[in-house]
């Protein structure tokens, strides 16, 4: 009788074994070891901790079983070569790159490594095992312009960016045309520190924005937080950006363009397990819900969310992006005529010129 029990224990125990296999309920598969290359700190509050608070997420998902390493400061020079061949020669079958600045890096070492995949945030090209990504920040850019637009009085904003390139001049751009939607009359004055978290430039830039104009709205294009700081000081109306900072500052801050990468690390993450991964470059829209503006605080009237919920329709529902003609630059050159709009490799690789109502954008 026993010997009969075990028998049909054993037969039992086959059998879930074999229905488990054919239907995909196996154990969990070895460890995947993912390296994420970074030029800050995990705990930056800003653009850095997106990533790593993204890539937590995907990694609390038991079921692709991550092993992660994060790579700190991490400077935009040959260094970062060296760290991501390291990271391989570690283990690492994923590697994340999360700065514009590592693109070359990057696609050396792809090139040595064809059986690890890699990513790109911020980059413009691919290959075989390497996919760069991005969102269509300019479109949220758009919408905190808007409530930057209507909350000035003095009709003065500030805006303290890092470098001169398109990704920032478009983002520069998107916000003032959203000012310009709402409020003609105001300006965006840029200050620029040739950094992406350097503090100390950063709050010298924007010292000089608030000495200088009367300014009662600022934002930023940064990793540094000192902008905010100064701003809740002197008492302005902050617009963040990558992350939402409104609890570091209840009093001054108003919304912010918010990043939520695990909505493309999770599921590109998943495709390179399955071997599902094709190398390409993604840029995608506000439909992907990789980004969003962030829940704007009690410091923003109700009649302002409402006119920025609107367009938040009509730029998710596709009847209007954000560069649609016509669009009169600030040298008064009408750059985009009406009825026509900027195509992709403009908005990404030659938006070199800024809208009507930008000030000093054009003298880093």
């Amino acid at each position: 009788m026993v010997l009969t029990s075990a028998l049909a224990i054993a037969m039992i125990v086959g059998v879930l074994l074999m229905f488990g296999s054919e239907t995909g309920f196996q154990e969990k598969p070895e460890k995947v070891r993912v390296a994420v290359i970074m030029a800050g700190l995990c705990n930056d509050h800003s653009w850095n901790e997106s990533h790593c608070e993204a890539i937590q997420k995907a990694q609390a998902q038991a079921l692709l079983n991550l092993e992660v390493t994060y790579y700190e400061n991490v400077p935009l020079d040959s260094t970062a070569q060296d760290t991501m061949e390291e990271a391989v020669r570690k283990g690492a079958k994923i590697v994340i790159a999360t700065s514009f600045g590592y693109g070359a890096a990057e696609m050396a070492v792809a090139r040595n490594h064809p059986e690890v995949t890699f990513f790109h945030a911020t980059g413009l090209k691919s290959m075989t095992n390497l996919s760069s990504f991005f969102g269509r920040m300019y479109q949220l850019r758009y919408l905190s312009g808007i409530v930057a637009g209507l909350k000035t009085k003095t009709n003065e904003i500030g805006y303290v960016a890092g470098l001169n390139i398109s990704e920032v001049n478009r983002g520069i751009n998107a916000f003032a045309l959203g000012v310009q939607k709402v409020n003609p009359e105001a300006k965006v004055f840029v200050s620029w520190t040739g950094s992406w978290n350097d503090e100390n430039r950063a709050a010298d830039s924007t010292r000089s924005l608030l000495d200088n104009h009367n300014i009662d709205v600022l934002t930023t294009h940064l990793d540094a937080l000192s902008p905010y700081n100064i701003a809740d000081e002197r008492n302005v109306w902050i617009i963040g950006y990558n992350r939402d900072n409104s609890k570091r500052f209840p009093d001054r801050f108003l919304t912010a363009p918010v990043w939520h990468w695990e909505n493309f690390y999770v599921p590109k993450i998943r495709e390179v397990l399955q071997d599902k991964f094709e190398g390409r470059s993604y840029w995608l829209g506000l439909e992907s819900g990789m980004m969003d503006l962030a829940e704007m605080t009690r410091n923003v009237e109700a009649s302002i969310r409402q006119i920025v919920e609107e367009e938040k329709i009509h730029l998710t529902q596709g009847k209007f992006d954000v560069f649609y003609g016509p669009i009169e630059d600030n040298q008064g050159e009408i750059r985009v005529g009406e009825g026509e709009s900027m195509t992709d490799d403009e908005m990404l690789n030659r938006f070199d010129w800024f809208v009507k109502g930008v000030v000093d954008g054009t003298n880093p």
